[in-house]
């Protein structure tokens, strides 16, 4: 007999792309295909985002899609989405299983049951949970660069984020099954280890160990078969002279720390949420560029948030031109229903937070371009991760995107190339 299929539809951030291949990796242990999301399959689970209003209706779009698609096929919906619009998706569409962000590592099961006819729906309250939800352990990822959570939830409450209702509070994963995956992947030959999390640097607030999150990269650093090791978001507040001298110490560690900026006015920050000042930022950036060789510091930053004054998007722009970002993700402020900043006043017109991201972006390109400059003439060791028609696209350790060609079959190592110029916003060089 043909084996039952499965495909998965993931949208939404990288912590969503690992639970779905730790889901995927629960069917594959119980016997299941998994297929290719373009296929037809006997199976559909929707793992929703709802970060935006257009993630989530994105992710409302993917349901119906899947549902039309795949008239006779059992249709799950999982997620952020289905934890925070439960009573909407059950008035809308045509579901067959309903689970938030809890009772993933039950969907084999609930998938046999809907098989025969048995519908489910186990949408409860995030906000008071406290365990860390364990799934399948990820072996099927990228054969370059692997995800691996270590953390869920955040407590944060930023006034224009919903994940917090979404994801519940702060769950950290034991250390040792964190080193269990660790050890897995590594001896699986992928290139880099990306450490994940809703708020990364929220590990260890709840085990009341002690333990942090510089105590993870640490153990992990140790595990013989990974090659690098990388971070996900931090917020600027954990980079202290402790985690930094410790960090310093890590050859693999990759010197690329993502700071979430979101503001570069103490104002906006301060109607956001945020728990930082631009001066507490600029002493983390500082602190790691003065400690860490060739340290890149990439960012994300709101334009156009509730009340922002054309002084304080003058004064963000002008924050983040003296950081020198090498890299930043720009996006314009979305009102998101269910959060406080949706009922804030002067909220900015849509043109307006457009006009500021086309400003935004030319200084980003053009800081960016500043940083690869830098490099030009010097040899960096690239991770190869996509070849086409001979040619490579790879990154440093340093966040760097790299054009380089080489024979075929070089996909997923790691070589030394002399970088000699700039195409297409990344740098160009050859193999040593």
């Amino acid at each position: 007999m043909s084996k039952i299929t499965v495909k998965f539809i993931t949208l939404g951030c990288k912590t969503n792309l690992y639970e779905s291949e730790g889901m995927a990796s629960l069917f594959r242990a119980a016997g299941y295909q998994v297929v290719s999301g373009k296929e037809k399959a006997d199976v559909c689970v929707v793992n929703t985002c709802t970060v935006t209003g257009t993630g989530a209706q994105k992710s409302r779009q993917q349901i119906r899609r899947a549902r039309r698609e795949n008239p006779g096929a059992v249709l799950a919906v999982t997620g952020c989405l289905a934890q925070t619009e439960a009573d909407r998706l059950r008035e809308d569409m045509d579901i067959d299983i309903l689970i938030g962000n809890k009772y993933r590592n039950q969907i084999v099961e609930l998938v046999e049951l809907a098989l025969r006819g048995i519908k489910t729906d186990k949408i409860t309250p995030i906000l008071k949970e406290t365990d860390y939800e364990e799934l399948g352990v990820t072996h099927s990822q990228s054969r370059v660069r692997a995800n691996l959570k270590i953390e869920d939830g955040c407590n944060n409450f930023c006034t224009y984020c919903i994940i917090p209702y979404a994801r519940g509070p702060v769950r950290s994963r034991s250390m040792v099954k964190i080193l269990e995956e660790a050890q897995a992947l590594g001896e699986a030959g992928y290139g880099e280890i990306v450490l994940t999390g809703i708020h990364l640097g929220s590990y260890g607030r709840d085990l009341g160990s002690g333990t942090g999150l510089i105590d993870v990269i640490e153990a992990v650093h140790r595990i013989e078969g990974i090659r690098r090791l990388r971070l996900g978001s931090l917020e600027p507040v954990m980079i202290t002279e402790d985690f930094v001298r410790r960090a310093a110490q890590l050859p693999k560690l990759c010197p690329q720390f993502h700071l979430s900026l979101q503001s570069g006015c103490d104002a906006t920050l301060k109607r956001m949420n945020r728990h930082y000042t631009t001066v507490q930022f600029r002493n983390a950036v500082e602190l790691l560029r003065k400690s860490i060789p060739d340290t890149a510091i990439t960012t994300d930053l709101m334009v156009g948030f509730a009340g922002e004054t054309d002084a304080e998007f003058q004064e963000s722009y002008a924050f983040c031109e003296s950081i020198a970002f090498a890299q930043m993700h720009i996006f314009p402020y979305s009102i998101r229903q269910g959060t406080a900043a949706a009922a804030f006043p002067d909220q900015v017109e849509e043109s307006v937070k457009t006009d500021r991201t086309h400003q935004m972006l030319f200084l980003a390109e053009h800081m960016k371009k500043a940083f690869y400059q830098k490099y030009i003439g010097s040899t960096a060791s690239v991770l190869l991760e996509q070849e086409k028609n001979g040619r490579y696209h790879g990154t440093t350790a340093n966040y760097m995107d790299v054009l380089v060609n080489g024979p075929t079959g070089m996909t997923g190592r790691i070589a030394d190339v002399t970088l000699s110029g700039i195409e297409d916003q990344c740098l160009t060089g050859r193999i040593v």
